[in-house]
């Protein structure tokens, strides 16, 4: 499912990567904005979640240093002028397909354990995303389980 989604993301962005600028309604920067939304939620924002985020965004978009930094500084000022989530998610629903939408929330819990726990404020934020993109509770709980699995977390990690 990840691969999938990958694969969509990577078709959004086009063979040669992003561009430098990207529109504000554009799907790799609604999605980059919702993954910097998540990493910031618990109020701290420790190296290592930046360094995951970086390193997932360059892994999607297969985008060079530039680029990359580029659309962080914008993910980044995105998600500080958005009054909502909504204004993102309206974006990802209207261009990604239920498993793709599936397939990002697995991503976000990526975002969530990039420091290893999950704070309370990052689950509900993920809860939330999750409810607007209309990816069920049942597949919200599974992407978190194989994230878990896959990164080695027992017990859920929570702060």
């Amino acid at each position: 499912m990840l691969d999938r989604f990958r694969s969509f993301v990577r078709e959004l962005a086009g063979e040669a990567g992003a561009p430098s600028g990207q529109a504000p309604d554009s799907p790799q920067l609604a999605a980059a904005a919702l993954m910097y939304h998540v990493i910031q939620a618990d109020g701290v924002l420790r190296p290592v979640e930046r360094e995951r985020f970086a390193q997932v965004l360059a892994e999607e978009y297969a985008l060079g240093k530039g680029e990359l930094q580029a659309l962080i500084e914008q993910a980044r000022l995105a998600d500080g002028e958005a009054v909502d989530l909504y204004r993102f998610t309206s974006v990802l629903m209207d261009s990604m397909s239920e498993a793709e939408r599936i397939g990002f929330i697995e991503i976000l819990w990526e975002m969530v354990y990039a420091d290893g726990i999950r704070h309370e404020l990052e689950d509900n934020v993920v809860w939330r995303i999750s409810e607007l993109l209309g990816v069920s509770g049942r597949d919200r709980v599974h992407m978190r389980q194989r994230v878990q699995e896959r990164l080695g977390i027992d017990g859920g990690g929570e702060a």
